[in-house]
């Protein structure tokens, strides 16, 4: 049964009258995701010279098993904000004379195929197979890709499981948000470390490596609850989507994402249409030279990166920040519109948060290549990164709920200040200013790197949190969008 859903799958995929776009993206997508592989092949080759030279002095094992959970964890909180639920591709089939447990397992099935399985193998794997396995042995070795394998599995169903509670339940979402922050912050004030229990967990694996067997029980205890939940709960998920009306989009790699999906498809239409907002792309992709400028080598080497955060907070955020300020005045034409129609604010507001941090990841992945000039940017940079998606991205809609001033998209792109006002040259303050007030107090006592781990773990939390901001800013926009709407209408 699973070859004929998937057969069903490739059909629908040929059939649909806009498989000219989604070939252009899934190309797009397909280039990413092998870039990705390339830099953990990378990273997983060589990872002994790489802990040698950033940690001279340890043991590689030891900073490598405290690196493991460390890893997972991060791994856990970007699929809480990236993995999609694979719900929809199953509507057709639910009147069918089908068991639920052939649907359930396709979901199951279709979901694991995702990168965030994929590229753990390949960081991991090398170094266990080359070091792990010369200083204990082939077996340890073998138990320890076992058990990274059944962590990947159980982040992936924990997250499937979580999510699909969090769409029917406002606790869970409070529970999730409760517990990562809880862990966060004992992380951050030394009451708790990842790192350490991480050393203690594969350290134990390395002497009696039978016990890693206890991840993949794990694993399946929640891949079974997974399923569980899934069959009883199945169609009441179809009749929660069945409630908007128009889930298709031009671009049906966002149809995963619903109505959200629908309005990110709609924002990237009115970007490729209009000759100010594609001026505004291509000033992105300019901008994204400026590492030339400002990564100096002699700064990295003496540590000086007060400059250095300036430039990774503007390039890894150039979209958000120079598209961002004009928010909502892009849409100014048809503002009225989009507040008359039956269109639910929380998911107007998220489908921006997903165009600002999927536009951000695919930057991030570009200066990726300042890495070469050395690690250290990489690490600046990925900070930064976590800052704009989660703290940056919050900050500019903020402010855009203050912005009143319609744009004309056909006018031209280049020295035209029309939509500019006051909020855009307030919001520059806090938004480049911030990320100093956590760097700084570390910078101060010598610690500079400390700073830039303060500032990624900032954006960690945030985006931990992004159900709280995303009400908080439905709530802004609820109370200023007459005043927007009548600013609009003002030519």
């Amino acid at each position: 049964m699973l070859a004929v859903f998937l057969g069903h799958q490739w059909k629908a995929f040929w059939r649909s009258r806009n498989k000219g776009s989604s070939i252009a993206a899934n190309i797009f997508i397909g280039l990413a995701i092998l870039y990705l592989l390339v830099l953990a092949i990378g990273i997983g080759v060589g990872m002994e010279m790489i802990i040698e030279k950033v940690f001279p002095g340890k043991d590689t094992i030891f900073v490598f098993n405290g690196f493991i959970l460390y890893y997972f964890a991060v791994d856990f909180i970007m699929r809480m904000q990236l993995q999609e639920l694979p719900t929809l591709s199953v509507a057709p089939y639910l009147h069918l004379k089908i068991s639920r447990d052939k649907l359930v397992n396709f979901l199951n099935i279709r979901s694991s195929f995702t990168a965030f399985n994929i590229l753990p193998l390949f960081i991991f794997i090398p170094f266990c197979c080359t070091a792990i396995a010369a200083i204990h042995s082939v077996f340890a070795a073998f138990m320890y890709v076992v058990t990274i394998l059944s962590i990947c599995i159980f982040n992936n169903y924990v997250v499937m499981y979580v999510k699909r509670l969090t769409t029917l339940s406002i606790k869970a979402i409070l529970l999730v948000v409760l517990a990562i922050s809880v862990v966060a912050a004992m992380e951050y004030f030394k009451i708790f470390s990842i790192s350490a229990v991480s050393n203690a967990v594969f350290g134990f694996i390395a002497l009696y490596p039978i016990s890693g067997f206890t991840f993949t029980i794990a694993a399946i205890l929640v891949l079974m609850l997974n399923k569980a939940y899934l069959k009883r709960n199945m169609y009441l998920e179809e009749l929660n989507t069945a409630e908007v009306k128009k889930m298709s989009t031009d671009y049906p790699f966002l149809d995963r994402f619903g109505s959200v999906g629908v309005l990110t498809a709609l924002e990237l239409k009115l970007i490729l249409r209009h000759k100010r907002t594609r001026t505004m792309v291509f000033m992105t992709l300019f901008f994204l030279f400026y590492g030339l400028i400002f990564y100096r080598q002699d700064l990295i080497d003496q540590d000086r990166i007060n400059t250095i955060i300036f430039a990774a907070v503007f390039m890894t955020g150039t979209s958000i920040s120079m598209y961002g300020q004009f928010m909502f005045g892009w849409q100014a034409a048809h503002f009225d519109g989009l507040m008359a129609n039956k269109i639910n604010l929380k998911d107007f507001i998220t489908s921006k948060l997903l165009f600002f941090t999927a536009i951000s990841s695919i930057v991030m992945l570009i200066t990726c290549l300042y890495g070469l000039i050395s690690w250290k940017i990489l690490y600046i940079q990925l900070a930064t990164y976590l800052y704009n998606i989660g703290i940056g991205t919050i900050i500019i809609l903020y402010f855009a709920t203050r912005n009143s001033k319609a744009i004309d998209l056909n006018k031209r792109g280049t020295f035209n200040n029309q939509g500019v006002g006051a909020s855009q040259f307030i919001m520059v303050i806090p938004y480049f200013v911030l990320p100093y007030v956590f760097y700084l107090p570390f910078s101060y006592y010598g610690h500079p790197y400390w700073g830039i781990s303060c500032l990624g773990l900032a954006g960690i939390i945030f985006l931990s949190t992004r159900n709280f901001w995303i009400t908080f800013l439905v709530k802004e926009l609820n109370k200023r969008k007459y005043k927007i709407g009548e600013g609009f209408r003002e030519r």
